[in-house]
């Protein structure tokens, strides 16, 4: 791999970081260190969620960019007697980008190597052969002989199981390859947004956060944002890119390095139409280059957020990105830093006055 930049290695720290949902602790700790430098203060809520502050205006709207730590995986739900590990998946899986991966579990003795495993093909009836495995019928292979033994190693019910995988930029240097780009991408631009409004005069106080327990229903999203009760929302995420083979534009329009997406609708929010178009009238002014999406299911931390506190305009600015919930996904360096210079310009321009004047539809 060639020599990784500032930026690289921080999307690095952020991707190689373990945590799913309920053990987001070693990204919250990195990205808090990414933060800190460009914030007033750090707090987080009683769930985990990392709230980073930025003072503009002191009485100015207050603004929230929300990414999640959390990223799909599993958890040790029980040792059988000869050592093999049963699993609960924690978060959306497919089952077919699963068996034959290779696995870390984390323990309190440290990281545990291991591999999905199922029934082989060979001693199957040929019917049987052609169908996806059920999740339920894989278990996680750790060498050991023996519920003892794997006990030895440290393991325990309620460990956390994350994809193995290393972050990789590819021949074209643009192009990111990374686990849990669903969702340390979202984190990446909170850090950046912050860092580009460091020296900056903005008319607001900004709050870069870091949320948890999104892929188990936008849980920490609910709890950051009661606390914080922003005036404006944005989510930031991963969405869907449609640039692969086999997938017509009208399933997913999106290309990667065409800008980011701006999400008309999900299945979790309308977007606010007067913050959508405060949005696109900026990118436009600024030949920033964006994309629109609709996504009939699924949603992002914006869905919750949205629905706190008397209600918060919210809109979801999403980084087309290839095979998410799988052990690596792929995006591209433009668009992330295309969302960080859009969203950083949209905060100079939110103002009391404007803020105000958003209108519903």
């Amino acid at each position: 791999m060639s020599k990784l930049d500032a930026t690289l290695t921080m999307l690095k720290d952020l991707t190689d970081a373990k945590g799913i949902p309920g053990n987001e602790r070693e990204p919250r700790e990195v990205m808090k260190r990414y933060i800190e430098p460009f914030a007033d203060e750090i707090t987080t809520d009683g769930l985990g969620s990392l709230i980073a502050k930025k003072v503009g205006q002191e009485n100015g709207p207050k603004i929230m960019v929300a990414g999640h730590l959390d990223e799909v995986g599993f958890m040790i739900t029980q040792i059988d007697d000869k050592g093999f590990l049963r699993f609960q998946t924690v978060g959306g899986w497919w089952s077919q980008v699963m068996l034959a991966q290779r696995v870390t579990i984390v323990t309190a003795k440290g990281d545990v190597t291991g591999i999905i495993g199922s029934k082989p093909p060979h001693i199957l009836p040929p019917e049987a052969r052609k169908k996806p495995v059920d999740i339920k019928d894989m278990f996680i292979d750790i060498g050991a002989s023996s519920r003892e033994e794997a006990m030895e190693f440290g393991v325990r019910p309620g460990d956390q199981v994350v994809p193995y995988f290393e972050f990789t930029v590819m021949n074209n240097e643009k192009m990111l390859l990374a686990k849990a780009w669903d969702n340390r991408i979202g984190c990446a631009i909170a850090i950046d947004v912050l860092k580009n409004l460091k020296d900056e005069a903005h008319p607001n106080v900004v709050y870069g956060v870091g949320t948890v327990q999104e892929e188990v229903g936008l849980r920490g999203a609910k709890t950051s944002a009661n606390l914080i009760q922003p005036d404006i929302a944005f989510g930031v995420d991963v969405g869907i890119a449609g640039d692969t083979p086999g997938i017509s534009s009208k399933e997913a329009a999106s290309k990667m390095g065409d800008g980011p997406q701006i999400i008309l609708y999900d299945a979790s929010m309308v977007s606010h139409k007067g913050l959508r178009d405060l949005v696109t009238n900026t990118a436009d002014e600024l030949n920033i280059p964006y994309q629109f999406d609709a996504i009939a299911g699924g949603g992002t931390d914006s869905g919750s957020i949205h629905l706190s506190a008397n209600g918060v305009p919210a809109l979801s600015i999403t980084i087309a990105t290839r095979y998410i919930h799988s052990h690596a996904a792929m995006l591209h360096r433009d668009d992330y830093e295309n969302a960080v210079k859009l969203i950083t310009e949209v905060i100079k321009r939110l103002d009391a006055e404007t803020v105000q004047n958003l209108t519903f539809n």
